[in-house]
């Protein structure tokens, strides 16, 4: 198989669930630990980072990679999803795993993977997991996919867990409530394993303290560090992240990392990992801005940073995918602005017209449009050089346009 039915074959094993949503969720560990086995153990043989929570997860990841690329390390990051390319889940200081490197991974175990029934996260940690231990990284970084205790990514033993937050998402799995979803979240915590949580939250807090404590692991609350750092990161809400990465690497035992690694570390995060998605702007004159924000706390947050920007008219180009709570993220939204209703072109994606029937109950009007593209397109056409262009609502509609 080439690349791309490598790929095709990958996708199709069993559903993909940023693509298909509920039907990919597995409840255990089994097939992950399977996969271990066959690939002798890839997760024993490097020092790792186990990132979790809601929101700033991936931000966070990356600017710990960052850090510790700037202290001279050779460092592996696991993120997910992909915006534009699958490799992008994979990389070492920044470059992402071979397109080859995929290739003979799948072919060598496709039997066992096949009859293993593995899903497509399943199998991409496995691959992950194999190419770090192969590459003989010094440390890698790994982002939980979903929740944490039941997460693929969760057989590792790592040097320091960290969890960002906790916020209402992916309900469907990990509970309704917060202290539920934390306790999927404090899964990541182990045995004598520090934890850092980046926010200090009144309603979930115990839930970490207490699984702190029946693990033996010190805890640390990132929010209450007083110090502040400057990053590429463009936006505010990023500080939360800064903060929460400073702590972790405070607390990692066992590597060199200097002052000037942290500082220049955070200030060079895209150049280092090639982050994409946050707060980005695509361009000037108007003034356009994607961000990969999907839930509630993480659009509160962005569009927060919206009010402190100054334009004319504001432009938002807008979809969603179909299990999102739109009665919790449509409110957030301003009501003045021109909206650009479109769907992500994924299954999951939720139709143009639904969106804007919805949207219309919450006092947002504008058009419809069968694609992303077509609709930041009118965006532009409608817009003046002073006017300001929003695109977001979820990951897969950045996806199509950087």
């Amino acid at each position: 198989m080439n690349y791309q039915e490598t790929l095709d074959w990958m996708f199709a094993q069993l559903p993909m669930y940023q693509k298909e949503g509920k039907s990919a969720f597995k409840k255990d560990l089994t097939n992950t630990l399977a996969l271990s086995k066959v690939l002798n153990f890839p997760e024993k043989k490097f020092k790792s980072i186990h990132v979790g929570g809601t929101n700033g997860k991936g931000s966070t990841s990356h600017m710990l990679a960052s850090i510790l690329q700037e202290a001279g390390y050779k460092v592996g990051l696991y993120t997910s999803p992909h915006l534009k390319n699958f490799t992008e889940r994979i990389r070492i200081n920044g470059i992402e795993i071979s397109r080859e490197k995929v290739i003979s991974f799948v072919q060598k175990h496709k039997n066992f993977l096949e009859q293993q029934k593995l899903s497509f996260f399943e199998m991409t940690v496995g691959l992950a997991f194999d190419y770090f231990a192969d590459e003989k990284v010094d440390i890698a970084v790994i982002e939980v996919g979903l929740g944490g205790r039941l997460d693929s990514t969760n057989i590792i033993t790592p040097e320091i867990a960290v969890i960002t937050n906790i916020g209402l998402d992916h309900t469907q799995f990990l509970g309704e409530t917060l202290p539920e979803i934390a306790f999927e979240k404090a899964g990541i915590i182990k045995q004598n394993v520090p934890v850092v949580i980046g926010e200090k939250q009144n309603e979930v807090q115990q839930v970490f303290l207490d699984k702190a404590k029946t693990m033996n692991a010190t805890i640390t609350f990132a929010s209450e560090d007083k110090e502040m750092y400057a990053t590429d990161l463009l936006g505010d809400y990023q500080q939360k992240n800064v903060k929460t990465a400073v702590a972790t690497i405070q607390r990692l035992q066992g590597f060199q990392v200097s002052q000037k690694n942290i500082e220049n570390g955070l200030l060079q995060v895209v150049a280092n990992t090639n982050l994409k998605g946050r707060w980005q702007i695509l361009q000037e004159k108007p003034k356009v801005i994607c961000d990969t924000a999907h839930n509630k706390e993480g659009l509160a947050l962005v569009l927060h940073q919206l009010k402190k920007e100054k334009y004319k008219e504001l432009h938002i180009v807008l979809g969603v995918v179909s299990d999102k709570k739109l009665e919790e993220v449509l409110p957030l939204f301003p009501t003045s602005a021109h909206y650009y209703f479109c769907k992500p072109n994924i299954p999951r994606g939720l139709s143009e017209e639904d969106l804007m029937a919805k949207s219309k109950s919450f006092q947002l009007f504008g058009e419809k449009y069968e694609s992303v593209e077509k609709a930041l397109q009118s965006a532009l056409h409608n817009a003046n050089q002073e006017d300001m262009i929003y695109v977001g609502g979820s990951t897969f509609v950045v996806a199509e346009i950087i």
